[in-house]
């Protein structure tokens, strides 16, 4: 039986993982993964819908965090059978693993927990597609230890994200050899778009963010070469309850990702 997680592995064709930052209800989660897909399909790519149950790592006690581990596992077992799509979201603790893994196809380490032994190791042994995004404190080549304790589980279904490192205080900036020195590792590499313009902690209680470069660091990614491209996505930005500032406008979507893709073919064509 073909494997339907096939697309991650396989280079000759892009991927997308996009979706809302958080779960913030179901209706608006359907609404954003049914436009993606739209977009997806249309363009020819294979689509994967990413939501959080739970975001941990809130800058701030008061920040919402989403409907949480049970509640949120069965919203997503449900927006799994009503899009007919592979399924991501982050886990934040090795005893979330083996009940996370029985909704989701891709299992998310978050940046600040890319080092987490305990945490990597249960995901792998799940079987599941492991995302680990890169620390924002990390060098590339450090990557190559965070990926193999999941590989020592037996599981080399490892993917790893780019999504900018500190640059003094409240700031990221994307280092493009990043990519090329994380592909040597032998695993797919995504492009964070959206994360890689966020501000940390700008605000004291939340996060700032530049979503006006979003599109142009894909580009730039996609020029450098990348496996996949990863964007939150929300309908009204200014409004979402996590992450509002880095995000995707739904509406600009299609044409912000025919772009990135118009990119990346021409990488892909001279390679």
């Amino acid at each position: 039986m073909k494997d339907p997680l096939a697309f991650f592995f396989d280079k000759s064709r892009p991927f997308v993982i996009a979706g809302p930052c958080v779960l913030e209800d179901k209706g608006l989660a359907l609404e954003v993964g049914l436009e993606c897909g739209r977009v997806c399909r249309k363009l020819g790519i294979p689509y994967v819908f990413k939501a959080s149950y739970d975001k941990a790592n809130r800058s701030s006690l008061k920040g919402f965090r989403g409907p949480g581990l049970r509640r949120g596992l069965k919203m997503l077992a449900s927006l799994k059978r009503s899009l007919a799509v592979p399924v991501l979201s982050d886990v934040h603790e090795s005893g979330q693993a083996k009940p996370a893994a029985e909704v989701l196809d891709v299992l998310q380490v978050p940046a600040f927990l890319c080092r987490q032994t305990d945490l990597l190791t249960a995901c792998g042994e799940t079987g599941r597609v492991v995302n680990i995004k890169k620390g924002q404190f990390l060098a590339p080549h450090n990557m190559k230890e965070a990926a193999e304790k999941v590989a020592a589980t037996g599981n080399r279904r490892v993917l790893l994200t780019e999504r900018g490192v500190l640059f003094g205080y409240n700031n990221l900036v994307v280092d493009f050899m990043a990519l090329p020195k994380m592909r040597a590792l032998g695993y797919p590499v995504i492009f964070d778009a959206t994360h890689s313009v966020q501000e940390p902690g700008l605000h004291g209680h939340a996060s700032g963010g530049r979503a006006e470069f979003v599109e142009a660091l894909a580009c730039a990614a996609a020029a450098v070469g990348a496996e996949g491209y990863f964007f939150e996505v929300h309908p009204k930005p200014a409004k979402a309850l996590s992450d509002g500032p880095n995000m995707v406008a739904l509406g600009s979507f299609e044409r912000v990702l025919k772009r990135v893709l118009d990119h990346d073919a021409l990488n892909r064509r001279a390679a």
